[in-house]
């Protein structure tokens, strides 16, 4: 934790010294649409790009050298962006919004136009029967910061092959897939996001093994869930809120591989009652606020799990419910203990599959089957 508020403090930092430095920056660019240009002085030439309202993002991500740094100003800026190499990207009240016209395709929506935010790729192949996604080369240690990235059709951040990429202050809203998402990916940090009106989750990591992620400070509201970790292993989700979703989290496995080794700490998982219709990828869902479903290895210690209750049509409903569902696998060697888990209905749910799962002392009130309810103390 302290690790992380390091992180914080210095990314503030930075974006402070690059406020006071932007003005004398605008004579870099001129009126050519790309930003100004800073020559690094430390080993591998890095540069240092100033963006401003009316010029291009993307512009200046390509004349960045391997490591350099953008900077974006105050304004609304209208493009599908694209990573393919290591740069620090930091918004300064920057705003992104979809281009009139959707963007070429990109290595995270090929063949189709792209329609994210903020794609971050390394270079993989892809299935053409399956869509399994092979890395063959990742990008590396990508930072997003201070951005809000607004009504793509696609995620707001979508990642595919990064590794050691970090995303602190962004604000995705109104994005019809995932706030942030990365997938076949490790080493993600995402640290005081905000993710808001997705159609998929609010913060995703998925096909990813191991996926050592870890999300820390971030709050996710009126999303389809919350957080959703999928067929990805190893990874911390400490001191978030969700609330608002249909689902608070979700962990599942056989979608198609194994999923777990997850701890989960000092969350708060709140009112999570809207109602999920049912898709072609999954029947309806409500009321949940956690959700393990044949996940193993999850610790989910010390967390506010409150209020979630259905809000519509849902086939499994419950504060924490532990269940075998997308495949044979059944919930194995998760530890439920220590939470206050209240006002839910009910507030924890086993379906009696798996093998060593520890389901109290919870402060809980209502189980389903009944006697889950030790408290603590007892």
């Amino acid at each position: 934790m302290k690790r992380l508020t390091k992180l914080a403090s210095a990314c503030a930092l930075v974006a402070g010294l690059l406020v006071a430095a932007a003005p004398g920056a605008t004579a870099w660019g001129g009126d050519s649409g790309q930003g100004g240009q800073w020559p690094g002085h430390g080993h591998g030439g890095n540069t240092f790009q100033v963006v401003h309202a009316g010029q291009s993002i993307q512009a200046a991500i390509d004349a960045a050298s391997p490591g350099g740094t953008v900077f974006v100003t105050d304004g609304t800026y209208a493009e599908n962006l694209v990573i393919t190499q290591t740069v620090k990207l930091i918004g300064h009240n920057a705003t992104l919004v979809p281009p009139a016209t959707p963007g070429s395709p990109s290595p995270c929506s090929a063949p189709d136009p792209n329609d994210d935010g903020i794609c971050i790729a390394g270079q993989f192949t892809s299935d053409p029967d399956t869509g399994a996604v092979t890395v063959t080369s990742y990008v590396q240690n990508v930072t997003v910061t201070g951005f809000t990235i607004s009504g793509f059709q696609g995620s707001g951040i979508n990642q595919i092959g990064g590794q050691g990429s970090t995303f602190i202050g962004n604000t995705a809203t109104g994005n019809s897939e995932y706030g942030i998402a990365a997938f076949d990916s490790s080493g993600t940090t995402e640290v005081f996001n905000r993710a808001s009106g997705g159609g998929e989750a609010g913060f995703y990591i998925g096909d990813s093994h191991p996926a050592n992620a870890t999300l820390f400070g971030n709050v996710a509201t009126n999303n389809g869930f919350g957080f959703f970790v999928r067929d990805a292993e190893g990874g911390k989700i400490v001191a978030n809120s969700s609330s608002g979703n249909c689902v608070g989290i979700l962990f599942l496995a056989d979608a198609p591989g194994p999923d777990g080794a997850f701890t989960v700490f000092l969350n708060s998982i709140r009112n999570n009652s809207k109602a999920c219709p049912a898709t072609d990828e999954g029947p309806p869902v409500s009321g949940l606020g956690i959700a393990i479903a044949g996940a193993h290895d999850v610790k989910v210690v010390f967390n506010l799990i409150k209020g979630n209750t259905p809000g519509g049509d849902t086939p499994f409903n419950g504060g924490v419910v532990l269940l075998t569902f997308a495949g044979p696998t059944a919930p194995a060697n998760n530890i439920v203990k220590h939470n206050i888990i209240v006002k839910n209905n009910p507030d924890i749910v086993s379906d009696g599959t798996g093998s060593g799962n520890v389901l109290q002392p919870n402060l809980c009130q209502t189980s389903s089957p009944d006697g889950l309810c030790q408290s603590f103390g007892n």
